[in-house]
């Protein structure tokens, strides 16, 4: 790093919370909405007046109200008549219309790693939840203690070999290392100053990444890009040592959603392809959504011939595609925006229309217009 650079970042840092990290905490972990945000959500940036049928069984509400979230899906799809839309909150159990769904991590010992099923009821049929919601809450709060193990591995000199090997990674000097260091600390200090007021959901890791990007003058680029790289790089090394055992088994999770009547969909297999040769007791396979994009002419594939094998009297297993929409990104400052995430809508999936893609679907019984009915079906909705 040049003299130059060096000088942009701060002299000497220190953990100690100002009056204006106070503010900038604050900033970041804001849910409430102003009257100009209210009005963007609302309003899609495109519309599509050609689609009759819509599937959105995987998407993220996060903090925003289901009622502008219904505004901006009947905007966007003015003609809809079928539909199939249900949120996917992470590890919190969520109600829209006729039904309800989550996204839950779980731990697949058979193969040593986490997977995430999306799970979808009846409404009707969670209200006794109270097995499948201690689940999940215990896992929501599991998942949320990696923010802390990140922020502990930047604050304390006691992992200075494990921010070494990250510093190296990145290019990170002892100015950028020293900076993340206070930043940790600050972050520690304020998330435990207003922890009877923060809503459950902003402990995550990306308050850390927020945090640090609230730090740029417009003259410390350089510094800041490369904190972020160094921080990015230790938040790679905490999950690496995250203990997933703590997580209930996907077979756990199975069992709890099959005695509601739910139904279990897995999301982007291609992230963990031993999933599908687990023959776990699912409805169905995400073969398409904007991280896991790669293979779905192969996975369509995968669940026709799986379909051919089955046993007289079982399900067919069903063709899903996720949207994996997560509505707060639309409304991150532009400095923040992830364009390809912010980018994303409710049940906007452009591979159902591909006419490649449909040949495939049409081969696999596996066309929206037979999807919708027979899912609900066995949701009884």
């Amino acid at each position: 790093m040049s003299k130059a650079t060096m000088k942009q970042g701060p002299s000497k840092p220190t953990g100690e919370v100002t009056a204006r990290d106070e503010k900038t905490f604050l900033k970041i972990t804001r849910q409430s909405l102003t009257v100009e945000e209210k009005r963007l959500l609302a309003q899609p940036l495109e519309v599509f007046p050609k689609e009759t049928e819509v599937v959105a069984v995987h998407w993220h509400p996060e903090y925003l109200p289901l009622n502008l979230i219904r505004q901006r899906v009947e905007h966007t799809f003015p003609k809809m008549e079928q539909s199939l839309i249900i949120p996917t909150q992470h590890n919190h159990l969520m109600v829209y219309d006729f039904y309800a769904g989550v996204e839950v991590d779980c731990w697949s010992p058979e193969f040593g790693t986490k997977v995430q099923l999306l799970l979808h009821f009846h409404p009707g049929k969670i209200k006794e939840a109270s097995v499948l919601k201690q689940m999940l809450d215990h896992t929501f709060r599991y998942r949320s203690s990696q923010l802390f193990g990140f922020l502990h591995r930047l604050a304390v000199k006691s992992a200075d070999f494990e921010l070494q090997k990250a510093a190296s990674n990145t290019g990170a000097s002892k100015e950028v290392v020293e900076f993340c260091r206070a930043i940790a600390q600050k972050l520690e200090t304020l998330i435990d100053r207003h922890s009877d007021n923060l809503p459950p959901d902003v402990i995550k890791n990306k308050l850390i990444r927020n945090f640090i990007e609230e730090q740029r003058t417009g003259e410390n680029d350089s510094f800041i890009d490369l904190a972020q790289a160094f921080a990015k790089e230790v938040k790679k090394q905490v999950k690496s040592s995250f203990d997933l055992s703590y997580f209930y088994k996907t077979q756990e999770i199975i069992e709890e959603t099959r005695s509601l009547g739910g139904g279990i969909v897995i999301p982007h297999p291609e992230q963990f392809w031993p999933v599908l040769l687990a023959e776990y007791d699912v409805d169905g396979i995400e073969v398409w959504n904007p991280q896991s994009f790669t293979y779905t002419e192969f996975l369509i594939q995968v669940v026709q011939k799986q379909n051919k094998r089955r046993k007289r009297g079982q399900k067919p297993l069903l063709i899903f595609m996720g949207d994996d929409t997560h509505l707060g990104e639309k409304l991150n400052p532009p400095r923040e925006l992830n364009r390809e995430k912010a980018s994303r809508e409710v049940g906007v999936q452009p591979l159902w229309n591909d006419m490649r893609i449909q040949k495939a679907l049409i081969q696999a019984g596996g066309l929206k217009a037979q999807v919708i009915p027979e899912y609900k079906s066995r949701l009884g909705v």
